[in-house]
């Protein structure tokens, strides 16, 4: 593990989660830089999902989350996006993707009506995704890259510093997949912020990530893409046989 680090941060030490006598994790530490795409990969019941909801403050840890800036000073308030692995709802619910985000963007209830200014900031945030087009589509006519990129533009707002991605792209078509890959690389570009991508495909992992954390409730290795991909630790885990 690095000791050092001079870019913006968050730094995540010595993070243990326990619930009822059983350990979930052990001692988790890494940097997830800002303007970086960082990749938590392991197995099943790994302590993937304990990792992200101890990192969103859901549940009781011990050890220290910090947003840290260049110099290594706390900087007081971390804004966090999430995208979940679905959105759970009724499709034959009559709502359309503008009900949806309006609820962010206003207090007011739906049902009595949006706004043209409303209006004009959900579609401000549907084309950082690419996505304008769907203002109008019903929830249950969105597909699932669709839904994803909706799910993407709701997460921005406040514009986060920490955007966590669980399996976003699971069940995902080809092509919405790729379009949600390049929408969050234009992203992470552009905004500088850090992400952390939860994911099973180890291909688009080596893609497009910078750095790769392999969790068995503890860290086992991090590193670059292609150095934890030929690391013991990983053929372990996963098989030589696995990847790319």
């Amino acid at each position: 593990m690095e000791h050092s680090c001079h870019l913006c941060h968050i730094d995540v030490q010595n993070v243990s989660v326990s619930r009822g006598g059983q350990e979930l994790l052990r001692d988790v530490s890494m940097h997830i830089h800002c303007g970086q795409l960082t990749a938590l990969i392991g197995q099943n019941g790994a302590g993937k999902t304990t990792f992200i909801r101890a990192l969103l403050r859901q549940i009781p840890f011990s050890g220290s989350i910090r947003h840290v800036n260049e110099h290594g000073r706390d900087i007081s308030r971390l804004v966090t996006g999430y995208v979940p692995q679905h959105l759970e709802f009724d499709r034959e619910m009559p709502l359309t993707v503008q009900d949806l985000m309006a609820t962010a963007f206003t207090r007011r209830p739906v049902w009595t009506g949006v706004s043209k200014a409303v209006r004009g900031q959900i579609l401000e945030a549907l084309a950082e995704v690419n996505a304008t087009d769907l203002i109008d589509r019903p929830l249950g006519r969105c597909s699932g890259g669709e839904t994803q990129r909706m799910l993407l533009a709701l997460s921005l707002h406040p514009a986060p510093d920490l955007l966590v991605l669980d399996e976003p792209v699971s069940g995902v078509d080809a092509g919405g997949l790729t379009l949600f890959l390049e929408t969050l690389d234009r992203l992470r570009a552009s905004r500088h912020m850090a992400i952390l991508l939860v994911s099973h495909d180890l291909r688009l992992v080596r893609e497009y990530a910078d750095h790769v954390v392999l969790l068995d409730r503890t860290v086992l290795t991090q590193g670059a893409p292609d150095y934890v991909y030929q690391t013991p630790e990983f053929d372990r885990v996963f098989g030589s046989g696995e990847v790319v």
